[in-house]
């Protein structure tokens, strides 16, 4: 293999050069000759915000500790070094040998968002790989998707060999041992991939046939070969107590979106809120043990010199054991200013104690998620908080001696009205009045109230599944509606309001629920130009409503229209544990505004006890739920 090393010329030629050398803190180092199997894992954006994902850490880690694996990275060029490696013919390489991406058993790419679609096939393509997955010969690594947009991967089917359907520290050791025999047998590729869609939670495109009817509606999606399985399920990781986890992560050279620690606390929720997906498809919630982050805390704070620490979680203040591992990180790391950051926080569950801790430490801001203005909207989407709870929430922040806030809402909600939205800039404004009870004395300044708003795109295996999206012009108007009632509210000045793209949420929505009649588009797009969509700055509109004209995509069938109880979905062969039966009950309630009590108040039935692990299993007195008319988990 021939290493690919940018010369000195094209290195100072581009922006941020350091994205490109590796030879990080922490990274590995094999001889690529010992190894049986060589795994580039790739996040498609550039490298600062891949070096802040989680998963790739995770996955990393335990690939390397095999020893006949050899896990690289690479991450999609910036278009200034993506053009020059067109120019001059430079294959994509693996930041730790340098060594082309090609020449890999495995290109393994982690799909976090749909809009990065586009540069899933700039990583193919820069790689020489062919495109389409049924192009590829052994001459070509086995491209392999993993992450929550393959919970739908329809969209992208056409472009993967395989795909991971959940959590991945539970099967790839299978794969690669199925690998590995099968080029010892010298069997052909497409008998390798049937071996592989045997392993439950690998899902194999190929080997499905899929029809359609007159009205674009999916018919059917059935396994054209007896090795297939129909439906894929879920893999989960029981005990996360007992796995893979870094203890020595790598610490990227240059300033990465999250340039801390950080320590998963807990994986799944169980608040049930209804528009989030992440919310269902990591069910259930599953701890990790005190004493086990208290020791990779300690051990990531000695191997990488961070001075912040993130208690990362869906919901945070849910851990139990949350004051406890807070005054344990302030307590043992005090002499080193060790900030801690705790996202994800439940305004009406925080504790006033845990905070009155962590101000002897350097503050950032609290970030609180209402998710909608109104107590109405808070009940159609399942957040189960009240005004009440969330402006003591705010006061006992402020009290705590933080003085900016992070708030986000979501517009175009289902059944969104506009005195809904006018609420958000009320509660806004509320929040910041709560600062100016402190007294004069005790106060520093004025309060920084950010009020930060997306647009509601509806994802599968959610309650929303079924419901229709905003039109960009609506969001628009919305916006430009919620903009000046903010302005307008007496503590304005401490007031801030910014907004995401309405023109990116509406083609993230095609994409979600999108089907695999949607693959031409995506690569239409690309071929035009289309890469780093995710960026305002690259993102280029024009292309993709041309391509969508001349695609005929019909944007009423992908996202305005209300789906039938009935519809057969692109993802519906996926099983997460939670059914589709449940989901529609969620639905019903929310069209009704009736809030859902959380898993640990009252079980649902929703399906996930059937994984057997996390609060499913806890102890309620309640023997029956859960359960159906037959006496088994509601499917």
């Amino acid at each position: 293999m021939r290493k690919l090393a940018l010369e000195d010329e094209i290195l100072m030629s581009v922006e941020k050069p350091a994205r490109y050398i590796g030879n990080e803190i922490n990274m590995v180092r094999k001889n690529p000759a010992e190894v049986d199997v060589r795994f580039c894992m790739c996040f498609p954006d550039v490298y600062e915000i891949g070096m802040s994902h989680l998963g790739i850490q995770i996955l990393y880690d335990m690939f390397n500790q095999w020893e006949d694996v050899y896990c690289e990275r690479c991450y999609s060029p910036w278009p200034d070094l993506d053009r020059i490696m067109r120019e001059r013919d430079i294959p994509l390489f693996a930041l730790e040998s340098q060594e082309p991406v090609r020449d890999f058993d495995f290109l393994g790419i982690t799909i976090q968002y749909e809009m990065c679609y586009t540069n899933l096939l700039q990583i193919i393509d820069l790689s020489g790989i062919p495109l389409h997955a049924e192009e590829r010969t052994w001459r070509d690594p086995i491209v392999l998707g993993g992450g929550p947009c393959t919970y739908n991967p329809e969209p992208i089917a056409e472009f993967f060999d395989i795909f991971y359907i959940g959590e991945g520290e539970t099967v790839y050791r299978e794969l690669m041992d199925v690998y590995k025999e099968a080029r010892r047998q010298g069997l052909s590729r497409l008998e390798f991939l049937k071996r592989a869609a045997q392993i439950e939670g690998l899902y194999v495109p190929r080997l499905y046939e899929v029809v359609y009817g007159e009205d674009g509606r999916l018919i059917s999606m059935e396994p054209n070969c007896p090795e297939a399985p129909e439906r894929i399920k879920k893999q989960v990781v029981r005990d996360l107590s007992d796995t893979f986890y870094p203890s020595r992560p790598l610490v990227p050279y240059l300033r990465a979106t999250q340039d801390r620690i950080v320590l998963e606390i807990q994986r799944g929720c169980i608040r049930g809120c209804r528009f989030c997906q992440a919310g269902m498809i990591y069910r259930p919630i599953r701890p990790r043990s005190l004493e086990f982050l208290k020791k990779r805390a300690i051990e990531m704070i000695e191997s990488t010199g961070y001075e912040e620490i993130t208690l990362s979680s869906l919901s945070s203040s849910d851990y139990e054991d949350l004051p406890e591992l807070v005054y344990f990180l302030i307590d043992e790391c005090r002499e080193r200013r060790l900030n801690i950051s705790l996202p994800s926080l439940r305004i009406d569950a925080f504790s006033l104690d845990v905070m009155s801790r962590i101000q002897d430490v350097r503050k950032s801001s609290l970030t609180f998620a209402p998710e909608a203005g109104s107590q109405r909207m808070r009940d159609v989407i399942n957040k189960g908080l009240t005004e009440e709870a969330i402006l003591k929430g705010a006061w006992e922040a402020f009290q705590g001696g933080w003085k900016r806030v992070k708030l986000y809402f979501m517009l175009g909600l289902p059944g969104e009205r506009e005195e809904d939205i006018e609420a958000i800039a009320t509660l806004a404004n509320r929040i910041a009045a709560a600062y100016f009870e402190i007294p004069k004395e005790q106060r520093t300044g004025r309060p920084e109230i950010t009020a930060s708003t997306s647009f509601f795109v509806p994802k599968p295996f959610t309650p929303f599944q079924w419901a229709p999206m905003d039109t960009a012009e609506h969001f628009e108007e919305k916006r430009q509606f919620l903009r000046g009632r903010v302005r307008a509210q007496k503590n304005q000045r401490s007031l801030r309001y910014i907004c995401h793209d309405a023109a990116t949420s509406e083609l993230e929505g095609i994409f979600a629920r999108g089907d695999r009649k949607l693959s031409a588009v995506i690569e239409e797009a690309y071929k035009r130009g289309c890469i780093f969509d995710a960026w305002t700055d690259w993102f280029r509109p024009d292309i993709w409503e041309e391509v969508m004209r001349e695609r005929r995509v019909d944007r009423n069938f992908y996202n305005y229209r209300e789906r039938e109880r009935d519809e057969l979905f692109p993802w519906d062969f996926i099983d997460i544990g939670v059914s589709k039966n449940f989901l529609w009950r969620e639905y019903e309630r929310a069209k009704a505004g009736e809030v859902t009590p959380n898993c640990r108040a009252r079980c649902s039935g929703c399906g996930a006890a059937v994984f057997g692990t996390g609060v499913c299993v806890e102890s309620r007195g309640d023997s029956g739920a859960g359960r159906g008319e037959k006496g088994g988990i509601v499917r």
